[in-house]
């Protein structure tokens, strides 16, 4: 047995998953902790665990209905379960692929295709809402100020953070705030760092501890602007952006109105400018910011906001 891994993990595989694991596939360390591991029995399987703070249920149990469904996602193998301040759960180890790079609108509409089943294969689902929303993705938050209450950004100098970068996620906010929209859930990281490829068809939509209770076209407006993501983060360009809504309402079969059309451009402009936040605030090269600053006023146009 692997003498490196925490010490509550092989006892729970054995306990959940009638095996311990006897060596290691590999481990990441992000907002989850995750483990891929083999078990003496043989088998592959990956094992995540996650601060848990009441969101983590409602995902799975929303992977578990789109891999049950047949949409190209890891299967859960077992629910969320309580270990300490952890939630933790085993899924489906479901290795290969290759990120689809590019930012084109024909790459734009691969996207959106895949965007447009996973938003179909949850409309009818009933989860308790996944609250609160991804960091990144909350411009619905009701802290004071414009941005959620993040310590470890808010303890830093916040005076390096440009003014456009303020001013745009200012606007954007305001756009959204204001819309009386239904809110539904949806995957809010949908950057092409999570998804992997065999050629032409997708393989794998990863991080579905990253899904969001938002309206339709907010969730659809920021992922159509971050589709193209990597490392670092990026926003598509707006006729990219654009060939994305597009698409995403052929396949639903539903137009959005001129108002969900606006906040889905609106939602475009929050995670680019949360992310050149997070450039400035660490001293990273101005990726995000760059974009923001050069697509923000067309942007803002199609989003109605003019002042």
């Amino acid at each position: 047995m692997p003498d490196d891994l925490p010490d509550w993990l092989p006892g729970w595989c054995l306990d959940h998953l009638g095996s311990e694991p006897a060596g290691v596939l590999f481990r990441l360390r992000q907002l989850s902790a995750v483990f891929a591991l083999r078990l003496t029995d043989g088998a592959p399987v990956v094992i995540k665990a996650r601060p848990d703070d009441g969101r983590a249920a409602s995902c799975v149990a929303a992977q578990a209905r789109l891999a049950g469904n047949g949409f190209p996602c890891a299967r859960p193998l077992t629910p969320v379960v309580r270990v300490g301040s952890l939630g933790v759960h085993a899924e489906e180890f479901r290795p290969g692929g290759e990120m689809l790079r590019g930012d084109s609108p024909e790459v734009a509409v691969r996207y959106a295709d895949v965007f447009a089943r996973l938003m179909a294969g949850l409309a009818d689902l009933r989860v308790a809402p996944p609250l609160p929303n991804p960091r990144w993705a909350r411009w619905d938050h009701s802290d004071p100020g414009l941005w959620p209450a993040i310590g470890f950004l808010d303890d830093r100098d916040q005076s390096v953070v440009p003014a456009h970068v303020t001013d745009t996620a200012e606007r954007a906010r305001r756009r959204l705030l204001a819309a009386d929209l239904p809110c539904v859930l949806g995957h809010a990281d949908f950057e092409a760092q999570n998804l992997s490829w065999h050629g032409t068809r997708v393989w794998t939509v990863h991080d579905w501890d990253s899904l969001a209770w938002q309206p339709e076209a907010s969730l659809v407006g920021a992922a159509s602007g971050t589709f193209a993501g990597a490392r670092p983060a990026t926003l598509a360009p707006v006729g990219s952006s654009a060939a994305f809504l597009a698409s995403y309402q052929d396949i639903r079969g539903r137009r959005f109105t001129a108002a969900e059309l606006e906040v889905a451009w609106a939602a475009g402009l929050w995670p680019a400018a949360h992310n050149a936040r997070w450039e400035a605030l660490h001293g990273q090269a101005p990726v995000s910011g760059d974009a923001l600053r050069e697509q923000a006023p067309e942007r803002l146009l199609r989003a109605g906001v003019h002042n």
